[in-house]
């Protein structure tokens, strides 16, 4: 009797039909969504022009008052918006107002937007799944893409919270929480991860109580984050400098400290200040000076800031000057030189390869 050869392509095709929720290869991300920060951007997905990515879970998560929701609720969903793609957005905390959206340049029509308003941990988790069970009966060609934004996921509440709350009972459910925001993004995770679906949310950090754990800790514990794709810790600063970088007295906005926790698409725990003024909002560019300074990239040289590019020509302007056009040249030829050392490496391992196997011929 001929024994069976072994049929990878059929092997995944029963396995993917008998075991409902699987599927077979690769989820890299093919759509990313900016965060209206280069810098910001850069340090999530390793480009400038990218940020968060669909098919994945991303968490901004900071004290009141840190920009979670002006990057999350009006940056992201601007951008997506602007890329064709339908966004839903979950208020928890009943404080995104229309007026506050559209200045942000949110479209908030029905063809672009919808608007729920949810209190309970349960309902945002029946939602996500019959949105993505129905999702997954479309043919593959008719799914749009789709971006999910929480804002926020400490706001919501389990049964016991209500129940304890009309008792008078303000304990409150800290048992049972932690294991549900776990369990709701453990669970998107694996059900949008290889669809056109992403979800981004805003979560509480609250002080540590440990005094050789010094760092804000996330509401939901190190499940929480242990579940999600992309952590980003926020930290509120007062912006205390008029337009042109002078110090004042007066508070002209906030410096959102935002540090990367966790990310496979970039090198984690580096961080970032993005100031947020309140009379023109978030700049692109802010943070990106210091963050080329901090790689080295762009030298100190007297009272000026120098940097040379690909082409040889020598960028020499004071520190305010730095903005625009200069920076775009350098985020271009950074690009170039990261695609240079792939490229090298790539090539390099084929040249260890191919002398591993002569080697090996030559025994």
């Amino acid at each position: 009797m001929a024994n069976k050869s072994f049929d990878p392509t059929k092997f995944r095709k029963d396995l993917t039909k008998s075991i409902s929720g699987m599927s077979s290869g690769f989820n890299d991300p093919k759509d990313w969504i900016s965060t209206g920060n280069f810098a910001l951007n850069y340090l999530i997905s390793g480009d400038f022009h990218k940020g968060v990515p669909l098919g994945k879970v991303t968490v901004f998560a900071g004290e009141s008052g840190a920009g979670k929701s002006y990057i999350c609720s009006g940056n992201i969903v601007k951008a997506a918006q602007d890329q064709g793609i339908f966004v839903v957005l979950i208020d928890s905390e009943n404080a995104l107002d229309e007026s506050w959206l559209h200045a942000l340049d949110v479209d908030t029509s029905e063809e672009k937007l919808l608007k729920l308003n949810m209190s309970m941990i349960d309902d945002v988790a029946k939602t996500l799944s019959t949105f993505i069970a129905d999702y997954k009966t479309m043919d593959e060609e008719d799914r749009p893409k789709v971006l999910f934004v929480v804002d926020s996921l400490g706001m919501l509440l389990t049964p016991t919270d209500i129940d304890q709350f009309n008792k008078g009972d303000m304990k409150g459910d800290m048992g049972r929480k932690p294991k549900q925001l776990t369990s709701l993004v453990r669970n998107t995770v694996n059900m949008i991860g290889s669809l056109n679906v992403g979800l981004v949310c805003t979560n509480h950090t609250y002080a540590s109580q440990d005094m050789f754990d010094p760092d804000d800790k996330i509401s939901g514990g190190s499940g929480f984050i242990y579940a999600s794709s992309i952590v980003v810790a926020m930290k509120k600063m007062k912006l205390k400098e008029d337009e042109d970088g002078n110090k004042i007295s007066q508070v002209m906005g906030i410096r959102a400290g935002c540090k990367v926790m966790k990310t496979r698409y970039a090198k984690p725990f580096e961080g970032v200040q993005v100031k947020i003024p309140y009379s023109t909002g978030m700049n692109p560019y802010s943070g990106l000076l210091e963050l080329f300074e901090a790689k080295d990239i762009i030298k100190k040289q007297g009272n000026r800031l120098a940097y040379t590019t690909l082409d040889g020509e020598e960028i020499l302007d004071y520190r305010k000057k730095w903005i625009g056009e200069n920076l775009d040249k350098v985020m271009s030829d950074y690009l170039i030189k990261e695609s240079q050392v792939v490229n090298t490496a790539e090539v390099d391992e084929e040249v260890v390869e191919d002398n591993l196997i002569e080697e090996a011929f030559n025994e």
